[in-house]
Parts: C-alpha cells; structure tokens; sequence
C-alpha cells in the first residue's frame, strides 16, 4: 500500500486517508471487521442498504490497499473470510475517536437504531 493512489496530489494526511476509506460503507466495513472475521453474507447482514456489487467491490479495493485480509478456505462448499489486517486495525483506532464524537455529538449519547455494534 506504500504508492499513493493520487501520487502530489494529496493536501494532507486526512487527505489520504480520505482517498482510501472514503465513500460510506468502507468505514462500516471496517467497523464491522473491528471484533472478528466474517465471512460476505455477515457482512451483507450488519450492513443493510449495502448492495452486493457495492460490498464486493469495496472488500477488493480494501484489500489491494492491505487493509484488509481475504482468506479462501479449502473447503466444499467454499469458504471465504474477510478480517482486518495490522494497518486495518490501526486505521479503525484512528476512526474510533470520530465514531465517539458522532455518538456525543451527532445522535445525542444515544446509538441509532440501525448501528454496527461497537
């Protein structure tokens, strides 16, 4: 992951950061693999209004950026794991001070009815 998508052309960091994650459902991807593996169907359960082209493409760009981890298992039927790698979990630490200031800020303390568990 070490090229820049943009090579010059980022302002800053967020900047960067922006380019990788931005979008709505790959912070939610993320926070969705912050506790375990799960394999696309889970996924597509804790992430309703996702759209299955959406998610397959999002897990593919998360994973050439090494932030997340795809494991075909050798199994009949087939199985498939997705997880976080190490630079996916330090990037959902980071994310964690802003999913508390949405709590504080945004939904009053209070978690909205359709959340990702954390």
């Amino acid at each position: 992951m070490g090229t820049a998508r943009r090579p010059g052309a980022y302002v800053c960091g967020i900047d960067a950061a922006m380019d990788l994650i931005g979008g709505k459902w790959k912070v939610l991807i993320l926070w969705a693999l912050d506790e375990r593996a799960c394999r696309f169907g889970e996924l597509r359960r804790v992430l309703p209004g996702v759209t299955e082209k959406v998610l397959a493409s999002h897990l593919r760009e998360l994973e050439v950026d090494g932030i997340v981890h795809r494991e075909v298992y050798d199994e009949v039927p087939p199985r498939v794991e997705y997880s976080l790698t190490s630079l996916g979990v330090s990037l959902n630490a980071a994310l964690a001070p802003l999913g508390a200031w949405g709590r504080e800020h945004v939904l009053g303390g209070v978690e909205g009815a359709h959340h990702v568990p954390h």
